[in-house]
């Protein structure tokens, strides 16, 4: 038998440690940089219908999915697919030109007649954009070369490029997955000419979504973002720390998956960060002042309402100063906003006069007031996935009966709610406006639409007036001018209290400790995925 050499063999066994540790530390590298390039975010609702042209889809999937010709950002309005455009002097024809250097994600080429047929599929949906003026002016879409498209107007509208510019429905989708021609019954794929396709959807549970190589930006550094379907609150909060999910936004209804101590607890830990955008939207109660026979069709009411609300108590011990309080429409950073209006701040002393002025008594002890017999209760509706609302809506419940007003809360989902408003079946219901890139235009457009605020202001004195001055100003071609008759809506609504605002809200993210180039768009609807990386 020949003699073992005992330093060879345990030389031979260290090194094939070293080898399979070298091994395993290289496979762990790449398995890490491969979740390094990875995001995975919560909703409490699935992504949907992603046919952009239509309005069930999840807006910040969406957002990764297509584009449109201009980007509205802080700057103004800038080129996207289109690179430059010229106005006629009459302001009535839009000519774009357009990138020579995009394909959708199926490979079929971004061209003027693919412009041509997506905003045609849309015009022929009329009813359903109406809300959109655009919609109600485009004439006619003419390709004029392979890259140059022109739009007919049938006069004059200033918004044109802003609603241009929104997250739907004037966005592009592959011409191969229209049906029949059209989309407003169904599509056949989800192919933009995004940053990101759509890889696999499974409903109700989740949608991956992968970086698209041949955008015509540059491939994102983040390669694959999912979608996951968890309840808002607790559930949401424990699948971030245990690492199930590691990112979480405000989402297009403007709610928040966690509560705000719950990201500060995350933020703590030292494995996220928080981070904010400025004042987007304002959050308010919308009430109806065409629901007749009912309380809340009185401005008397609707004041009441307006001045028992401490909104420096909700800012501070429900948001913990991360939205401050609105006592008006639209916050400072909107354009035309600077209107000088009625200050109603928190008194419910003011409230309970105005009542009493009104005729609305609390007799023999009575807890709740009465008119001619009737009390004064009123239903108000909230989201069930907001983090917020219900919280809200408690505070309020109990501020407003210390002036004698009954009023019952009532949580839904949020297409139950949408669809409340665009029936007319509420008295109050919490809501938020379009948001800054939208504002004041798309949600003052949204007045006469039935479909969104139709009901607030229908039954208000100044009815009329208040449309007229609305299809005015959309047309006007002189900035003063447009700056008086939105001075002039703006104080309609306010004075009439129809829409009650709480809180100016912003988008927040709380996303892994890594991740660099966190920034927003100039909408609450979309954030920009494809500019983000981990360092």
């Amino acid at each position: 038998m020949k003699k073992v050499n005992v330093f060879a063999w345990i030389g031979l066994f260290i090194f094939t440690i070293v080898v399979l540790a070298g091994c395993s530390s290289e496979k762990d590298e790449a398995a890490n940089g491969e979740a390094r390039a990875e995001l995975s975010y919560a909703s409490s609702k699935d992504i949907n219908d992603m046919n952009p042209h239509l309005y069930a889809g999840s807006m910040p999937a969406q957002g990764m999915l297509y584009e449109s010709l201009v980007e509205n950002t802080q700057e103004g309005i800038k080129p996207l697919l289109a690179e430059s455009w010229e106005i006629a002097e009459d302001g009535k024809s839009y000519t774009f030109h357009l990138r020579e250097d995009v394909v959708f994600h199926d490979g079929e080429p971004f061209n003027a007649e693919a412009v041509k047929l997506n905003i045609e599929a849309v015009q022929h949906n009329a009813e359903k954009h109406a809300w959109i003026k655009l919609s109600t002016k485009i004439v006619s879409v003419n390709v004029k070369d392979e890259f140059t498209v022109e739009l007919q107007l049938s006069e004059p509208y200033y918004p044109t490029l802003v609603e241009l510019s929104m997250t739907r429905p004037y966005v592009f989708l592959s011409p191969k997955d229209f049906v029949n021609g059209e989309t407003k019954d169904g599509v056949n794929g989800y192919n933009g000419t995004g940053p990101y396709k759509l890889a696999e959807h499974q409903t109700d549970e989740y949608a991956i979504f992968e970086a698209n190589d041949s955008y015509w930006g540059g491939s994102p550094q983040i390669k694959k973002i999912t979608s996951k379907v968890l309840p808002a609150g607790e559930t949401t909060f424990l699948a971030l720390q245990k690492g199930e999910i590691n990112f979480v936004f405000t989402d297009d209804r403007g709610a928040d998956s966690i509560d705000v101590e719950a990201m500060e607890q995350l933020v703590e830990s030292n494995d996220y960060q928080l981070v904010r955008s400025e004042a987007m939207n304002t959050k308010m109660i919308v009430a109806n002042s065409s629901r007749i026979d009912n309380p809340v069709s009185e401005t008397a009411v609707r004041e009441a309402i307006w001045y028992s609300i401490d909104r420096d108590t909700i800012s501070k011990d429900i948001f913990n100063g991360t939205e401050a309080a609105a006592n008006r429409l639209f916050s400072a950073n909107v354009n035309y906003a600077d209107v000088d209006l009625k200050v109603r701040d928190y008194d419910s002393e003011t409230a309970k006069e105005v009542l009493e002025k009104a005729g609305w008594l609390l007799e023999n002890g009575a807890a709740v007031r009465t008119k001619a017999g009737n009390k004064l209760a009123l239903n108000l509706y909230y989201d069930t996935n907001s983090a917020s609302q219900k919280i809200q809506a408690e505070f309020i419940q109990s501020s407003v009966k210390a002036i004698g007003m009954q009023m019952d809360i009532i949580g839904e989902e949020s297409s139950s709610i949408a669809n409340r408003r665009a029936t007319g079946d509420y008295d109050l219901l919490f809501n938020q406006t379009w948001g800054l890139a939208y504002d004041p235009q798309s949600t003052i457009a949204a007045f006469t639409s039935e479909s969104a605020y139709y009901h607030t202001t229908r039954g208000i004195t100044q009815a009329d007036e208040l449309y007229k001055k609305i299809d005015e100003v959309m047309v006007s071609t002189d900035e003063e001018t447009r700056k008086s008759i939105y001075a002039d809506i703006m104080t309609i609504v306010h004075d009439e209290a129809v829409f009650i605002p709480i809180t100016n809200g912003r988008v927040t993210v709380v996303a892994p400790k890594g991740l660099n180039d966190i920034s927003f768009k100039q909408t609450q609807y979309e954030l920009p995925f494809e500019r983000m990386s981990f360092e």
